[in-house]
């Protein structure tokens, strides 16, 4: 009895939290279909595409996307590709130094990003980058959360796989990426996912590193779109809409890979 009460009563708390969070987004739609200055739902509800038109007439709405877009694509990809071969380096490879590098590794973590980005300026400063899109794609690779999630996955591979391989003459490489990548697809997908979300929702660094608006990405331009509409709320709520697609999309298509990351990194198995 007090299981199928603990049953519903899980189930109704999830539907509350679910409308409560659900409620700003359909308000924001709301608002971007209903032209500047009428009520949202005074004299009915009435389908407008107007919003959207001066949006994407007044800004580059898509060239900000692209350009986000490109930074995120390519950032997701390096992670990947780095964070999986640093990870089987610790995790399989023995040599002098591993463990007290990988503790420096994850020292990493206790370090705020705040407190980097003055060095972190100066560094891609002095090497050139600054105000180009290698700039917003460098600092993101060299995340230790990548290598520290896929090491412990691959820690719990069986090692029979990878010695048969070796008997049949396979080196380092080829166990990393005939074996061990096709074996952690759940883990690189969860990764995959975290890393395009981050690159995308980053604001602070391409606000000091990015000047030319060529190269903004849309957590710049729309503060920026913003600020030109203080008193006026439907066309920023369009341009929010806007914006919103592509992270909605990635969620959709791959949202049970978003909670079994997110179960995978509290430390319960996939």
């Amino acid at each position: 009895m007090m299981d199928r009460i603990y049953y519903y009563f899980i189930r109704i708390v999830a539907v509350v939290l679910a409308i409560f969070f659900l409620i700003p987004v359909v308000w924001m739609l709301a608002l971007s279909f209903t032209p500047e200055g009428e009520n949202v739902f005074g004299n009915g509800f009435h389908l407008s595409f107007a919003n959207y038109e001066k949006v994407l007439s007044q800004a580059p709405i898509f060239g900000w996307m692209g350009n986000s877009l490109m930074v995120s694509v390519i950032t997701t990809a390096l992670v990947l590709i780095l964070s999986s071969m640093a990870a089987y380096a610790f995790s399989r490879i023995t040599f002098p130094g591993s463990k007290f590098m990988f503790l420096l590794f994850l020292s990493g973590l206790m370090i705020p990003a705040e407190a980097t980005l003055i060095p972190l300026y100066l560094f891609m400063r002095d090497l050139g980058l600054l105000g180009t899109r290698t700039s917003l794609i460098l600092p993101a690779v060299a995340g230790p959360m990548g290598i520290f999630i896929l090491k412990q996955f691959f820690d719990g591979l069986p090692k029979d796989l990878e010695e048969a391989a070796r008997i049949d003459g396979a080196g380092f490489f080829k166990v990393w990426y005939s074996i061990f990548l096709p074996l952690s697809r759940p883990a690189l997908a969860a990764l995959g996912i975290f890393s395009f979300i981050g690159a995308w929702n980053d604001y602070v660094w391409p606000l000091i590193s990015i000047s030319d608006k060529a190269y903004m990405t849309i957590t710049l331009g729309l503060p920026m779109f913003q600020s030109s509409y203080v008193q006026q709320y439907a066309l920023p709520m369009t341009a929010n809409a806007l914006a919103a697609i592509p992270v909605l999309i990635v969620f959709l298509i791959f949202q049970k890979q978003i909670i079994k990351g997110i179960a995978f990194t509290g430390g319960k198995e996939l």
